[in-house]
């Protein structure tokens, strides 16, 4: 039972626009699984905003999308494989727009401040998205996984650029994810200022080696606007840094 709720756009608060358009926009040239898979996960998107992970059902899920509950069973075995689903395209949809955002920039310090802001700020924007979000990569580890390979990169190259000094690259990769996913939770729930974003990433940066001054100037720094998901391969061509592929394997 869904106990009266309605599984559509208006029973969860509104996705930021330029994360959305890449959520829901329809994706042409699937094949009919591919097209089906697709409309399940968006439902339990809708479904897990709304209900929670937990408390959400795969009778529901077919509900949001229209479909029978066979028909989930045919694409998913579990809630679980669902959820993995969910994760994989929350991450690769925030991951790659926060990226399109970082274009031109080359300091692995600022990138860092810019993810770190972006997570956050999706949690003032729109606080049941963000503890969906949260619920989710609690459940399926696979989701940190996929936005690791970003924020390592970013790492990395801090690095390289002696603006980071780490003992090693898990403790700091530890400090950096629990952090901000500490962080997205106080401002999800409404207890923290505007400027929390700005702050909780001057201090991952000071944590990261940089001294105090130096992070704090980083992370005061505007942020970058999003740009159109119509931009062609030559708008998007100052990217510096691409996401380590095989920075799974690198992290042991």
């Amino acid at each position: 039972m869904n106990d009266g709720v309605i599984f559509d756009a208006g029973s969860i608060s509104l996705l930021p626009g330029v994360l959305a358009e890449s959520v829901w926009a329809p994706q042409p040239g699937l094949l009919k699984r591919e097209r089906t898979r697709l409309q399940l996960v968006q439902a339990a998107i809708r479904v897990f905003s709304a209900r929670g992970y937990a408390d959400a059902t795969m009778q529901e899920i077919a509900t949001a999308a229209s479909m029978t509950t066979g028909t989930v069973y045919n694409h998913f075995k579990t809630k679980e494989e669902v959820a993995s689903a969910v994760a994989l395209l929350l991450a690769h949809t925030l991951c790659r727009r926060i990226t399109d955002s970082q274009q031109g920039v080359a300091e692995g310090a600022q990138r860092m401040a810019i993810g770190i802001r972006r997570y956050i700020w999706l949690a003032e924007q729109s606080p049941e998205w963000a503890r969906m979000m949260l619920d989710v990569s609690a459940a399926v580890p696979e989701m940190l996984l996929e936005i690791r390979d970003y924020v390592l990169a970013d790492l990395r190259l801090g690095v390289k650029q002696k603006a980071f000094r780490v003992p090693s690259e898990m403790a700091a990769m530890d400090l950096i994810n629990g952090t901000v996913q500490q962080a997205m939770r106080t401002v999800a729930l409404g207890d923290a200022p505007g400027s929390h974003g700005r702050e909780v990433a001057s201090c991952v940066l000071r944590s990261l080696g940089m001294e105090w001054a130096e992070a704090r100037r980083v992370a005061q720094r505007a942020l970058p606007p999003f740009p159109p998901m119509n931009a062609g391969p030559a708008a998007r061509a100052n990217t510096v840094v691409a996401p380590a592929k095989k920075a799974k394997r690198a992290v042991t």
